[in-house]
């Protein structure tokens, strides 16, 4: 093993413990990490002996964006199952709520940590025939492991921002070496191959992202027309405005600018991130003295639910229904940039023909953003008083919101065709 490698290797040993105890501390608020603890060591149950392709999708976000590219490999190798692997609880329950129709074809685990053996054992228990890769994993471990088992590794979807290069050449001693081993590697754009490049990969094709060929829900559509019923008859015909994935500190940012604006004519919805946020958001909402309601207590089976006249903000304090709010709202802010966190995809609120805003910290979704603001899709704030001067000049102007609604659905349906593309250079490996 090069030197590295094994410096890295006994890093992990020596973390361990606290690895584990984070895990458990987490799952006070999230009781998923309490769960399949062995199966992030290296245990797992028994198997039938199958033919399987291993996909792996970290979190939410990745396991959504990996729907169509799995729909298509079931659909093209019907021998095959699909083991899914993820990180985190909501990544794992996210994937039982996407794939409960095929589930007889689908194994969900959690991956176990970049430890020689436990990658090993996770090797020898499915027998993976080719491993695919969801967006931005690189493990060193696990890719050496893979090398020696003789099984191909895939990187789909793939994306680098500056900041992650910049990261990973400080690293270069271990994480070049894994980049170079990956067989092949599908970029979402030009500037994410560029910088791929860089870090040694090999072959590499620029396949587009493959979130633009998830449709949305038909259901969630209804959903959202139905919670937009329930405001309406409830508070009148009030316009909405979501603020959607927001991330640690942007909440604070947005409730001071939507207080400035003094009796705000929009029900403002707020749906943070990370669930174990939901409650200290709720909290901010009553230390900022706004009259709210959570979504979790209404029943959106029956139409003549009620919202208390008063209500100023709907708190999104559930998982899985985003394309519902977005159908829901006039005019859509996607988190995770008012703050230097990189940003969130802005591509599901332009699926179901919203105007987006954004902050100004998006270099993550760099290349992406700029496309829709360019296609008139999108406008950028500077600051969280912006983004509510722009969201109340939208919901002021019904005929350049609704310009900006439609070119966010026609720019979604210009990018589709990743998975497709993807599936082209995953068949030359299988």
């Amino acid at each position: 093993m090069p030197t590295m490698r094994l410096l890295y290797s006994i890093v992990w040993y020596l973390a361990l413990p606290v690895v584990l105890l984070r895990l458990w501390i987490r799952g006070r608020q999230e009781p998923g990490y309490r769960q399949h603890i062995g199966e992030r060591l290296g245990f797992y149950p028994p198997s039938a002996a199958q033919k399987r392709i291993w996909v792996h999708a970290v979190s939410a976000g990745e396991t959504r964006a990996a729907e169509p590219l799995i729909r298509a490999l079931l659909q093209r190798y019907p021998e095959y199952s699909i083991l899914l692997t993820h990180m985190t609880p909501i990544g794992r329950s996210t994937g039982q709520l996407l794939f409960a129709d095929v589930a007889s074809r689908i194994t969900q685990t959690f991956l176990p940590y970049d430890i020689n053996w436990m990658i090993r054992r996770f090797l020898r228990h499915y027998s993976p025939r080719l491993c695919v890769l969801i967006e931005t994993e690189v493990w060193p471990n696990l890719i050496a492991q893979c090398k020696q088992a003789n099984l191909p590794v895939t990187l789909v979807n793939a994306r680098l921002s500056e900041k992650s290069l910049k990261k990973a050449l400080r690293l270069s001693s271990v994480i070049l070496p894994a980049a170079q081993a990956i067989s092949c590697v599908a970029a979402q754009s030009g500037p994410d191959a560029e910088r791929l490049k860089t870090l040694g990969v090999k072959q590499l094709c620029i396949t587009g992202n493959m979130k633009f060929d998830v449709s949305p829900p038909p259901q969630m559509a209804q959903r959202g027309a139905l919670l937009r019923q329930i405001v309406n008859a409830s508070l009148g015909p009030r316009p909405v405005f979501i603020c959607a994935s927001t991330r640690d500190g942007e909440e604070e940012l947005i409730l001071n600018a939507f207080v400035a604006l003094r009796q705000p004519q929009a029900l403002l919805i707020i749906t943070p991130r990370h669930p174990q946020r939901f409650d200290q958001v709720a909290a901010m909402l009553s230390a900022h003295k706004l009259s709210y309601i959570r979504r979790s207590s209404l029943d959106l089976a029956q139409a003549s639910s009620q919202i208390p006249a008063e209500t100023q903000v709907l708190l999104g304090d559930s998982m899985g229904e985003m394309y519902m709010y977005y159908a829901a709202a006039d005019v859509a802010f996607v988190g995770g940039s008012l703050v230097p966190l990189g940003g969130h995809n802005l591509i599901e609120a332009c699926a179901m023909g919203k105007p987006v805003l954004t902050g100004p910290h998006t270099f993550n979704f760099s290349e992406i953003t700029e496309q829709a603001i360019a296609a008139h899709a999108a406008l950028r704030a500077s600051d969280a008083q912006q983004l509510m001067t722009l969201a109340q000049q939208l919901i002021d102007d019904d005929a350049r919101r609704s310009a900006m609604g439609n070119n966010a659905h026609a720019f979604f349906m210009q990018h589709q065709g990743a998975t497709a593309r993807t599936m082209q250079m995953l068949e030359q490996l299988m």
